[in-house]
């Protein structure tokens, strides 16, 4: 009803407007330059309003102009497609340039450009700069990304640690995938030197490049983006004497070594020759006793996964992967060591007396260990990882190959060996219990059971394989080594800060009660202030110590280990088995640990005081400050009583306030529902008075198309010829009779307008006095 009078109006104010502008055409042009002259400012203010974004700088060379790589600092992407069709080898380093890690590998980069530009083409892209190429192709989620490329083949992404021996040492391997063994000699050392060997053995007498060794040089390509430490090795024989050595006689044969198991042979019959049938064929069945492992130093769980599979003894070396003989597994033949070290040591059935100079490293010691010395009668029985000795051998037979002894299975235990780079991974070995004043030329080693929660370090006096060895016996001897936090100097303070090499002596001479806390606890920091209060009620008793230890920093023996923080335990003098624990239902507040310890305590706290007080004083101190404790309680009540008696006279007053508000909200409802049912009824009648005059105004139409057709009649007739006066006097009577009907018309019409702004105005009284009501 209210939109109907709306359009109503606003129907009439069309109609006068429209009228005007009939009547007074320059209106409607005076508008129309009105609106152009309002728009036309406002268009050229918008035009004008600057950027409040400052435009970004132009991107600079990441590298030094010098160095023998091209620097794409605007991410010209084609240009990679270029340069790569130029080269065999080809290596992109994508980096953004407000990146760390980028700038930290760019010298990195640099040095192996330097180093291999005659083999290698360096390439490195801007893949930052939001109007390069690189940017709205590339999706990379961390930077730098580096990815090498050999003969069109890759990308092979690199994501060893970004230094330049390990880079350069991958970038190497890249460029020769395949080791070429012309002869038997070579066949061996190559198959001693890897403890993971796959060779090939193609004619190229058919072919100068058979179908069969592309896809085996492939198959080595595809194998470094799973392998980056390159401890699976690949090796082609074109030879068939050379082949015969490890049985293999057939054209496209690819042969697996093995050292604890039989080597296989890869099955033709039952797999596809593919590039990844092969390489998942290698990884499948491939063997290693030593893995090599490198942590990211981030929230990674690549050492957790290696720590789950069961105990772990972690070696922590200086390695450098361009030197050949670092690691344990790659020891040359007793051929080759022995005459570098002791030129006068024979290997015949009665080996002569000579002096071997054992002082190169300990992976010698091990390899003499496990290899030929058990037939020397003076040597010793066992190895150290850290010294450096002299060992004598003296003519005597040498045993049989059974008689040789080691390291053997002594229990039902298993332990996995890992290796890692001392230069990389030095912070963690020094959080598993490295010596900071120890040399990073040494190695540190350390046995890790995740399941025990226990790990233990090798000492520099005792030897490997008894460390080994009395991890593996059912009762081990060895101790668990505790992580502890070394603190810098002892201050005097009311609460004892324990440690992990200081709990034993702490609780060993007086009664302690201890706090376990850590720093990411919160309830354990609320405690703080209870802890203090008590350690002054107990200020100079040397009977009773109060102390906390921080678990998150330092590792307890498991008699002194809790479930939960914050946890508090009490450990009696003379009776440390009897240690309780304060019971977790009860608020741990300055009364209750004051009853906990007086109660579980066998002799008066304040016995043996350090200041010579009275035992009765010192007591009736204690009662009187838990009496003005108890009184202030009383008075924080009675405080409380009175604001929640002031709170609920409050919340009574706004319960009246409500219901009253709700009674005349009630009303108004009501009324508005009597003035909406009285709305609807002259709504109502106004419809049907529009209606009414609707009809009049259809009837009036239709008279005034009458009257015109009379008007037309009359004309007719007067133009008659021949007409009389008689129808002249008729004419006149015509033409009186048709004004009385035009008079009679108009005065018909006058009432109906009469009638319409009539009802118009009681209306407009009607919507006025519905709009008051509403208001009120």
């Amino acid at each position: 009803g209210c939109s109907g009078s709306v359009m109503l109006r606003i129907r009439a104010k069309l109609r006068q407007a429209a009228d005007q502008m009939k009547r007074r055409p320059e209106l409607c042009c005076g508008a129309i330059l009105l609106t152009c002259a309002l728009i036309l400012p406002l268009t050229l203010t918008c035009s004008r309003v600057k950027s409040v974004v400052a435009s970004p700088r132009a991107p600079l060379r990441f590298f030094p102009a010098e160095a023998p790589l091209a620097d794409l600092f605007l991410g010209q992407l084609e240009e990679v497609d270029r340069l790569l069709e130029e080269a065999d080898v080809s290596l992109v380093f994508y980096y953004a340039p407000w990146c760390a890690h980028c700038i930290t590998a760019r010298q990195h980069v640099q040095q192996v450009a330097l180093r291999l530009a005659q083999q290698v083409q360096f390439v490195a892209v801007n893949c930052w700069w939001h109007q390069g190429r690189c940017r709205k192709q590339k999706i990379f989620f961390q930077y730098p990304v580096i990815h090498l490329f050999y003969r069109r083949v890759g990308p092979i992404e690199y994501r060893g640690p970004v230094r330049s021996e390990y880079l350069e040492s991958f970038i190497q391997r890249v460029c020769a995938p395949l080791t070429y063994l012309p002869s038997v000699r070579a066949l061996h050392t190559f198959l001693t030197q890897h403890q993971q060997a796959v060779v090939g053995y193609f004619r190229f007498s058919s072919s100068p490049q058979p179908a069969g060794y592309i896809t085996f040089l492939l198959s080595a390509l595809h194998a470094l983006r799973r392998d980056q430490q390159g401890e699976v090795r690949f090796a082609v024989v074109t030879n068939q004497a050379v082949a015969e050595g490890v049985s293999l006689r057939e054209d496209e044969s690819v042969y697996l070594h093995r050292r604890l198991n039989s080597s296989l042979v890869f099955p033709r019959t039952q797999r596809n020759f593919t590039v990844q049938a092969v390489c998942d064929w290698v990884f499948e069945n491939r063997e290693s006793v030593i893995h090599w492992i490198q942590p990211t130093g981030v929230k990674s769980y690549s050492l957790e996964a290696e720590l789950q599979k069961g105990p772990a003894l972690l070696t922590f070396l200086p390695h450098n992967p361009l030197t050949a003989n670092q690691l344990l597994t790659r020891v040359p033949p007793a051929e080759d060591w022995f005459p570098r070290c002791c030129q006068s040591l024979s290997f015949s059935s009665d080996a002569s007396v000579c002096e071997l100079c054992v002082s190169r490293c300990w992976a010698l010691a091990l390899y003499l260990q496990r290899v030929s010395l058990s037939s020397c009668r003076s040597i010793q029985s066992s190895y150290g990882a850290f010294g450096r000795w002299s060992v004598c051998c003296r003519s005597v037979p040498r045993p049989p190959l059974d008689s040789i002894t080691g390291l053997q299975c002594r229990s039902n235990k298993t332990l996995r060996f890992y290796l890692l780079d001392t230069q990389l991974h030095w912070p963690l070995a020094q959080r598993l219990g490295a010596s900071p004043d120890q040399s990073r030329d040494l190695p540190f080693i350390t046995i890790i059971n995740l399941r025990d929660e226990t790990h233990y370090v090798l000492n520099h006096t005792d030897a490997l394989e008894d460390f080994i060895q009395n991890f593996s016996a059912t009762y081990s001897p060895l101790h668990r080594h505790l992580v502890g936090h070394k603190q810098q100097q002892q201050t005097q303070s009311l609460i004892q800060e324990v440690t992990s090499d200081t709990v034993m002596f702490s609780v060993s001479h007086q009664d302690v009660l201890l706090l376990y806390y850590s720093v990411w606890c919160g309830f354990c920091s609320v405690l703080n202030h209870v802890f203090l209060q008590l350690a002054r009620l107990f200020q100079g008793n040397s009977a009773l110590t109060v102390a906390r230890v921080n678990v998150g920093r330092n590792d307890l023996p498991w008699e002194f280990m809790v479930d939960h923080l914050p946890s508090v335990l009490f450990f009696p003098r003379h009776r440390k088995q009897m240690s309780v624990k304060f019971p977790e239902n009860t608020p741990m507040t300055v009364p209750n640990l004051l009853r906990f310890v007086l109660q579980h305590s066998d002799h008066a706290p304040w016995e043996e005081s350090g200041r010579g007080a009275e035992p009765q004083s010192l007591l009736e101190a204690e009662l009187q400050s838990l009496q003005r404790q108890v009184f202030s309680l009383h008075r924080a009540r009675e405080r409380l009583s009175q604001q929640l008696s002031v709170l609920w006279r409050e919340n009574r007053r706004l319960t009246l306030h409500t219901h009253t508000l709700e009674t005349q909200n009630a009303e108004l409802q009501e009324q508005s529902g009597r003035l909406e049912t009285l709305y609807r009824e002259k709504t109502r009648q106004l419809s049907d008075t529009v209606h009414r005059l609707q009809e009049l105004a259809d009837a009036s139409e239709e008279l005034l198309e009458e009257n015109s057709l009379l008007k037309v009649l009359l004309t007719v007739l007067r133009e008659r010829d021949g007409w009389e006066g008689d129808s002249r006097d008729t004419d006149g009577q015509e033409e009186e009779r048709q004004e009385e009907e035009r008079q009679e018309e108009a005065d018909g019409q006058e009432e109906a307008d009469g009638q319409e702004e009539a009802d118009g105005q009681e209306e407009a009284d009607g919507q006025e006095e519905a709009d008051g009501q509403e208001e009120e």
